[in-house]
């Protein structure tokens, strides 16, 4: 096959096109990955909108292929390549690092200063085949279905996030019931949490929170409601020893560190549009806490952990997808998720 069907980011503006492009030539250190599955991410969903944050981050590499979760089989291997074979079924790690930077040479690849992010920087996995580094290419169980295993890499989101500090015996606040909170609420509980409280503003994605397992639901959006006098009184008005954010909404984050106890831990993964006002000084110096910025997975700490987790079945992905489209019907899984009525929508070529 010389051809395939993809989807592009083709003009700085809201929409994309699906339309063919010429299968990828790898390079020596590459893997050819047939895509068999392939999720939308929020990330996906800024690029599709093109917010400020994507106009800030993506202007310069338009016109090209996005997405970046994926599910698929290795067709093809580099010459340079080693540990992987054609035929394995695979996902991806989709930091790209340089290898020669200070964060790669000490241990933070995830972080590396000039990191390229599959299907941000570089073409992605919208399409039915995708060219990859080898070192990110993730070998999964044959036994998890594709459709399953492509929503690894939020898992792996949510597993860093959740376990940059102590859980077991902690009350936690997660802000933001998407697919990576979801499994954020699931994680905690499976490490011993005392009390998970999961905050979000839409009922539907609630719902998801409290199948996981969430002892305590908030609905920010209900008339009425003083979110944090909530999380306060569930706290016995100690506030929560653990806060984690993935809303990407400024004022999530206000009431999660409102409602973070002095000396506790706060750890962020949620992306947000354009900067905005924090309490600093009463909100974080006076109460001594512990602020981490969340960057996607450690390479590759986090895939060996959230192996476990799926291996065990303390987080069932399978209840995360709640649409199944073709690679071409992409659209309709963009609208779904701006109308918040679906929660991981993969996409099948």
């Amino acid at each position: 096959m010389e051809k395939m069907l993809s989807v592009w980011k083709t003009a700085p503006k809201a929409g994309l096109e699906v339309k063919e492009a010429p299968v990828p030539k790898i390079k020596d250190n590459e893997v050819l990955i047939k895509v068999k599955a392939t999720s939308i991410c929020g990330t996906d969903l800024h690029i599709y909108e093109y917010d400020p944050w994507a106009q800030k981050r993506i202007a310069k590499n338009i016109p090209y292929i996005f997405g970046h979760e994926v599910a698929g089989e290795v067709v093809e291997v580099g010459k340079g390549t080693g540990g992987i074979s054609i035929g394995d079924h695979v996902s991806a790690e989709t930091h790209i690092p340089c290898g020669y930077c200070y964060q790669c040479r000490t241990g933070n690849e995830h972080i590396c200063q000039n990191v390229k992010i599959l299907g941000v920087d570089t073409n992605g996995t919208f399409a039915q085949y995708v060219a990859l580094p080898y070192k990110n290419a993730w070998i999964n169980d044959k036994k998890i279905p594709h459709w399953i295993a492509t929503a690894q890499e939020p898992l792996g989101n949510a597993v860093h996030t959740v376990f940059s500090g102590e859980v077991a015996g902690k009350t936690i606040t997660i802000f933001g019931m998407g697919p990576i909170g979801a499994c954020a609420v699931a994680l905690c509980k499976a490490a011993g949490a005392d009390k998970v409280i999961a905050i979000d503003r839409d009922e539907f994605r609630l719902g998801f929170a409290k199948e996981f397992g969430a002892d305590v639901i908030i609905n920010g959006a209900t008339p009425g409601t003083d979110t944090r006098k909530e999380i306060m009184d569930a706290t016995n008005g100690l506030g929560a020893d653990v806060f984690l954010e993935f809303a990407g909404a400024p004022a999530a984050f206000n009431d999660g560190l409102a409602t973070l106890r002095a000396g506790g831990r706060a750890s962020i993964l949620g992306v947000f549009p354009k900067p905005f006002e924090v309490d600093v000084t009463d909100g974080m110096v006076f109460k001594g806490i512990t602020l981490t910025g969340i960057n996607g997975r450690k390479m590759y700490d986090t895939w060996y952990k959230a192996r476990s987790f799926l291996s065990t079945g303390k987080v069932k992905l399978e209840k995360l997808v709640t649409h199944r489209f073709k690679l071409f019907e992409i659209e309709k899984g963009m609208q779904i998720l701006q109308k918040k009525e679906g929660m991981k929508i993969v996409l099948e070529p």
